[in-house]
């Protein structure tokens, strides 16, 4: 399917993924994976400036892959080529003509498009403060959890997806917290974005990750509405430390250190 669009993309000229839909992708399986497609499409704008935002310089093309589940970073190229194309996308990018890394982001020119610049305002106006959202999500296997099950303790909200780099390294600090922190009565969940993502693993998958990774804490599937009231995830992983009044402590876009976390893990705890 990339190597179509790589072919088919003539410099200068739009490429809507929804044509693809329409009239070259229409088997069932090959709308599956455009789908995927789809949804990474118009969360890239969001996650570039979030990105540049939090680490003050632009993401690399692997670094784009790794968020989106993709094969190489020539498939991130390939993406980026198609948003650039696209009359619905302001261009706010720069990008080398020669190795195709983006050398600068115009995160104003996001911020200014009504089609983006709300969702990236909640993004990074910052959570702390706010009252987290009381949202149900299906957990692994059977039933379900309400973030407002936590009240009286202290919630530690992650939001991941299978396979992505930054959230496997962030496992095991997660894993060591949970085992030190939660008879101070701190809750962890972790919350997959496969489905939100549109990425075809199946319980199975996340259920083995669990397993190898020996996570103790409830793991649920994350859900649109979810997304919808916590911002819209663009970087994973992403962290909401809520206390337990149910309001929003801290918040982490990305990779965040052990001792970051347990630092702030510790003072909410200490509070009456």
């Amino acid at each position: 399917m990339l190597d179509y669009i790589r072919t088919h993309l003539p410099p200068g000229q739009p490429l809507m993924i929804t044509d693809l839909y329409n009239r070259v992708f229409t088997q069932p399986d090959e709308r599956q994976a455009l789908n995927k497609l789809y949804n990474a499409f118009f969360r890239i704008p969001l996650f570039v400036a979030n990105y540049q935002e939090k680490f003050k310089s632009p993401p690399s093309l692997a670094v784009i892959a790794e968020q989106f589940d993709l094969r190489s970073p020539a498939a991130a190229d390939v993406l980026l080529r198609v948003m650039e194309s696209d009359p619905r996308v302001p261009h706010f990018l720069t990008r080398d003509p020669k190795t195709g890394e983006i050398t600068h982001v115009d995160v104003e020119r996001i911020k200014a498009d009504p089609k983006f610049g709300q969702a990236l305002a909640r993004q990074l106006g910052g959570w702390e403060g706010k009252p987290a959202a009381d949202v149900t999500l299906a957990r692994l296997g059977d039933g379900e959890l309400h973030i407002a099950d936590f009240r009286g303790k202290v919630l530690l909200l992650e939001i991941w997806f299978t396979g992505c780099p930054p959230c496997m390294q962030e496992a095991p600090a997660l894993v060591s917290l949970d085992r030190e922190l939660s008879a101070r009565g701190l809750v962890i969940v972790g919350a997959n974005a496969d489905r939100t993502l549109g990425l075809d693993y199946d319980d199975s998958v996340r259920q083995r990750y669990i397993q190898e990774h020996h996570i103790p804490y409830p793991i649920v599937n994350w859900t649109n509405e979810g997304d919808h009231a916590y911002g819209g995830i663009s970087i994973f992983p992403t962290l909401f430390l809520i206390d337990r009044k149910g309001v929003v402590r801290d918040h982490w876009i990305g990779y965040a250190q052990p001792e970051t976390l347990r630092k702030a893990m510790t003072a909410v705890l200490s509070e009456n």
